[in-house]
């Protein structure tokens, strides 16, 4: 809650200064924004994964606030070029969407192709069969119909919305920083212990692969890699991360019939993606790979195009002031500590 205080603090004060006006030395030459889901407000109440999505509406919003501010949507695969060329006029944004949810297609094509954007969904393969792990929503759904939760010396009462926020977050950052099969096996426990049918959540959730093939008939859609089963791949033995990036893009080759050049690393952060994922992803051949590290692109970048950051519009900070200040670039630079490439 404090950290998103902060943030909170530092968006409207970037924009209170106007810093997308003046701090132009912040924005760079483009940015690659970050979404996943794309529907209608969740209830109030218990919704610990609320950041993961943004309004139709707020979509809308973003779309207007990039064209006032004077970007160009392009398409990922412009990337490289746009970073290798001459200062261009106006800076570019590319839009992403990750893990290759159903409500995307339903809520945010439709309003991505009324404008004419560009747009990439990276998919996971496993999430398309409808045997993928949704752990995070599992983690969600065992609290929710719990009154109380336990697991490993954890023993916390969740019978009110407060109780239940402070019991995924205890749990949800315990279970994340240890290895990944003990925190898949942990989600499938407290979730089937609470009545929770974790096999029926990616299915519910996500596109099948026909389903990402036909949207994929679209020319403005990119399709890109997001492996095979969504892992932090950091913390796999080299094989098996190899695996999971090469195999997860043959996958949806084969199944779309399409070129896949463009990757992007599960949960993405310094945890789950780092040098040996970066050249593992350069090796097998992508042309470009996007973390989830925060930042904007410079010039620099052209020597990374495996280890991209991108900028998540988070769902807990739906306004058009908190986007004016992340396209500015300003806190970014400031969380990144002044660095303009963060890749190691």
């Amino acid at each position: 809650m404090l950290k998103r205080a902060i943030i909170s603090a530092g968006l409207h004060g970037s924009d209170l200064v106007r810093a997308h006006v003046w701090a132009r030395f912040a924005r760079g030459r483009g940015v690659i924004l970050t979404f996943h889901h794309v529907r209608p407000p969740p209830p109030a109440g218990f919704a610990p994964n609320r950041l993961l999505e943004i309004t139709p509406a707020f979509l809308g919003t973003v779309l207007d606030t990039l064209d006032a501010l004077g970007f160009d949507i392009v398409p990922l695969g412009e990337v490289p070029a746009r970073l290798a060329g001459p200062e261009p006029e106006r800076p570019f944004c590319v839009l992403t969407f990750d893990d290759g949810y159903r409500d995307n297609r339903d809520h945010a094509a439709p309003i991505l192709a009324a404008r004419g954007a560009p747009w990439t969904l990276f998919v996971t393969r496993d999430f398309a069969l409808g045997r993928g792990r949704l752990w995070w929503r599992e983690l969600e759904e065992a609290v929710r119909r719990s009154p109380r939760v336990r697991h490993d010396g954890v023993d916390l009462p969740a019978t009110t919305d407060a109780e239940k926020t402070r019991a995924f977050e205890t749990l949800y950052w315990r279970l994340r920083a240890g290895p990944e099969d003990a925190l898949r096996a942990a989600t499938r426990r407290l979730a089937e212990e609470a009545g929770v049918d974790v096999d029926a959540l990616a299915a519910a959730a996500c596109l099948t692969l026909d389903e990402i093939a036909a949207l994929a008939r679209d020319p403005r859609v990119t399709l890109g890699a997001h492996t095979l089963t969504h892992p932090m791949l950091a913390k796999l033995d080299g094989e098996t991360a190899r695996r999971e990036i090469v195999e997860g893009r043959a996958a949806l080759a084969e199944a779309t019939g399409l070129e896949i050049r463009h990757l992007a690393y599960p949960v993405g952060d310094p945890g789950s993606a780092g040098a040996r994922e970066f050249a593992l992803a350069r090796e097998a051949g992508f042309e470009t790979a996007v973390t989830t590290r925060p930042g904007h692109l410079f010039a620099e970048h052209g020597a990374h195009l495996h280890a991209l950051p991108r900028v998540s519009v988070n769902g807990l900070h739906q306004s058009a002031g908190a986007l004016r200040a992340l396209l500015s670039g300003l806190p970014l630079l400031a969380w990144n500590r002044g660095r303009r490439v963060v890749a190691a």
